[in-house]
């Protein structure tokens, strides 16, 4: 912004307003309406496989400190914690940053509460392994090997280890569902993982499953600025493509239109 013009700035201002109004919309309970992201609807079944095996699920919530990628994999954690507070199916949960270990310990034991199963949490099941990058991968491997977890939940900001995860989880014959705004371990998550929430999807996501107004609100608000933004660029790049006509040149230009369409066909 500190060369921008004064297009650029009522712009920035005209998007601004739009996206706050969807928020207040949304907060004051207007409904809004977002798809499910065909992978979210792979989590019960993530659930339900663990349930039926008798095996514990693990989830991931990445590498990063208590970031915006983070808070959205946790958004994540306590929908899952309700599912399986319902089936009574274990979940581990191993984290490498202390802030994210006290902050996911809060989320299940809501969580479970929330349920009417408080006996179910158990402290035990969150696990600060180590702040160093593979040191915290290889005791998530040790995990997905000594527990035989049933299905991996990988959401947050990965790294170099985003690929040994998922191949161990594929080894261990865990249902794997990933999502990570990362762009360079996409890739391996789509090759390792059953079901992989890329791009945008990976906010949507905890939109839709916490259908908290302020988050709701915001993703809509942005959809509406993308949308804006496209028709003026559309607009723009049709302006500049025809030649300057005067007032007879888009006479002419209309009166000619016909022809123009029957060469076309």
């Amino acid at each position: 912004m500190d060369h921008a013009t004064w297009p650029t700035g009522t712009l920035v201002v005209l998007l601004s307003i739009l996206i706050l109004y969807k928020i207040f919309s949304a907060r004051l309970g207007k409904s809004l309406f977002i798809r499910r992201i065909p992978g979210l609807n792979a989590i019960d079944e993530a659930v339900g496989r663990a349930t039926e095996m008798g095996r514990p699920m693990v989830f991931v919530p990445g590498i990063g400190g208590l970031s915006l990628p983070t808070l959205q994999a946790l958004s994540i954690l306590k929908y899952i914690t309700g599912i399986a507070a319902k089936y009574r199916t274990r979940i581990i949960v191993p984290t490498i940053d202390s802030v994210v270990y006290t902050v996911a310990e809060e989320i299940m034991k809501d969580a479970y509460a929330a349920h009417g199963t408080p006996e179910q949490f158990n402290p035990d099941d969150i696990r600060y392994l180590s702040d160093d990058q593979f040191a915290f991968a290889s005791g998530v491997v040790g995990i997905l090997n000594r527990e035989k977890a049933a299905s991996n939940f990988m959401f947050g900001y990965f790294a170099a280890e985003a690929l040994i995860l998922a191949e161990t989880g594929h080894q261990v014959g865990a249902i794997q569902i990933a999502g990570t705004p990362s762009v360079l371990q996409i890739p391996f998550f789509i090759t390792a993982a059953d079901y992989t929430i890329i791009g945008d999807e990976f906010y949507a996501a905890s939109a839709y499953l916490s259908r908290e107004p302020t988050l709701l609100g915001s993703l809509v608000g942005q959809d509406y600025a993308k949308a804006l933004l496209i028709l003026i660029i559309l607009a723009g790049i049709i302006t500049v493509s025809l030649p300057p006509m005067h007032f007879h040149g888009w006479l002419s230009f209309l009166n000619h239109l016909p022809d123009w369409v029957k060469w076309f066909q």
